[in-house]
C-alpha cells in the first residue's frame, strides 16, 4: 500500500489527531460509533461473519466491528509495524487479531471490508490498486465500505490542515470516491455523508439522516458489494 506510515508513534498520533477533531467537540471514538451505526443500518440486518479492517491503525474500529458484529471475526491490516503493536496489545482477543498488509495471506477471504480514511493517504496513481487488493480479499457478495473526509466540507478541511500527519493528505471528493469504487469492479449501493453539525449544535443532529445523502458531510461514505455477485 503506497500510503504514508501517520501511526508509526501511537501516543503522538492520538494527541495530534485529538488536537484536530477538538473543534468538533467529539473525540474519535465518537465518529468511529457512528461510522459503524450507519455501516450497519445500510448493510440492513446483514451479518458479516468475517470483517477486514483495512488500514486498521490503532485498531479502535476493529474492536468496535467486533462489539457491533456479536460473533464476527475481525482482522485488522495495517503497514505500520508500530501501529499494529500498539493495537495487538490494546484490542486483540478471541474475535480480533492483527496482521501487516505484507503478511497478510492472499488467500485470507472476508464477507465485509472496513475503510476509512485510507485513500487519501494513498498516492492517486496506486488508489486504484490497493482497491484492487481488497477486492481480491472479499468473498462473493462480500461488501465494502469505505470512509474518507469530504474536501467540500469546510470544517473537515480545517481539520486536516490542524493534524500534521493530514497536511500532505490528496483529499477524494465523493464524486471521485464513488467513480474509482465503482471502476474497481464494484456495484456501488448507497452513498451518504456523515457528521454534519459540531457538538455545539447539537440540537440539529436529529436532522442529519434527512442530510445524509446531500455530500457536505465532514466524512462522506460508499457501501459497495463486488460486482456480478448475488
Amino acid at each position: 500500500m503506497s500510503a504514508s506510515a501517520p501511526f508509526d508513534l501511537a501516543d503522538e498520533y492520538e494527541r495530534q489527531l485529538a488536537d484536530g477533531i477538538r473543534l468538533s467537540g467529539e473525540d474519535r471514538h465518537f465518529f468511529i460509533d457512528g461510522r459503524i451505526a450507519d455501516l450497519r443500518a445500510r448493510l440492513a440486518g446483514a451479518a458479516p461473519r468475517r470483517i477486514l479492517d483495512f488500514g486498521c491503525g490503532l485498531g479502535d474500529a476493529s474492536r468496535r466491528l467486533a462489539d457491533a458484529f456479536a460473533g464476527a471475526d475481525v482482522v485488522g491490516v495495517d503497514t505500520s509495524a508500530k501501529a499494529l503493536a500498539a493495537a495487538t496489545a490494546r484490542h486483540a482477543g478471541r474475535h480480533v487479531r492483527f496482521e501487516h498488509l505484507d503478511a497478510w495471506p492472499t488467500t485470507e477471504r472476508f464477507d465485509l471490508c472496513y475503510v476509512n480514511g485510507v485513500f487519501h493517504h494513498v498516492v492517486p496513481s496506486h488508489r486504484a490498486a490497493v482497491l484492487a487488493r481488497i477486492h481480491a480479499g472479499l468473498l462473493p457478495g462480500g461488501h465494502l465500505a469505505v470512509f474518507e473526509n469530504n474536501p467540500w466540507n469546510p470544517g473537515a478541511r480545517l481539520v486536516m490542515r490542524r493534524i500534521a500527519f493530514d497536511r500532505d493528505a490528496v483529499p477524494i471528493s465523493p464524486r471521485a470516491l464513488r467513480a474509482l469504487v465503482a471502476s474497481g469492479g464494484f456495484e456501488v449501493l448507497h452513498q451518504r455523508s456523515l457528521f454534519y453539525f459540531p457538538r455545539v449544535l447539537g440540537f440539529l443532529r436529529a436532522l442529519e439522516p434527512a442530510l445524509a445523502r446531500l455530500p457536505l458531510g465532514a466524512q462522506h461514505w460508499v457501501l459497495a458489494r463486488r460486482a456480478g455477485d448475488h
